[in-house]
């Protein structure tokens, strides 16, 4: 395998970790209150998937986060913690999170413009 095969491959990889964690997550919120056998199952398998501390195989919750570099405590708590606000309290929180987020990305611009005005004007 070359370099760019390589880069394909890291690239695949998180692109299927990040989307096994967004099921699960999304798993969990769907079928937290499942009255089915079916949908229970969907429900723990989700759970136990996101509580367990196992590293023995690719795709476990904990090299899912290794791979997505996010600390595995605070992702539990995200995913976890998103089951007791209900939908309101849920999408209130992930608002705030893409608020704060959108005011990040917009003040780096504002930093990124006024650095590179005040090198233009040294030179």
């Amino acid at each position: 395998m070359n370099v760019a095969d390589d880069q394909q491959f890291e690239t695949s990889r998180r692109d299927l970790a990040a989307g096994i964690l967004k099921q699960a997550a999304l798993d969990l919120r769907r079928f937290h209150g499942a009255t089915s056998a079916v949908e229970r199952e969907f429900y723990l398998d989700a759970h136990r998937w996101v509580t367990s501390d196992d590293y023995s195989w690719p795709f476990s919750f904990l090299n899912v986060c290794q791979t997505l570099n996010l600390a595995p405590e605070t992702i539990r708590g995200d995913v976890l913690g998103d089951l007791s606000l209900g939908t309101f309290g849920y999408w209130t929180r992930r608002c705030g999170r893409a608020a704060r987020k959108f005011k990040t990305a917009l003040g780096n611009s504002f930093t990124n413009e006024r650095t590179a005005n005040a090198a233009e004007s040294v030179t």
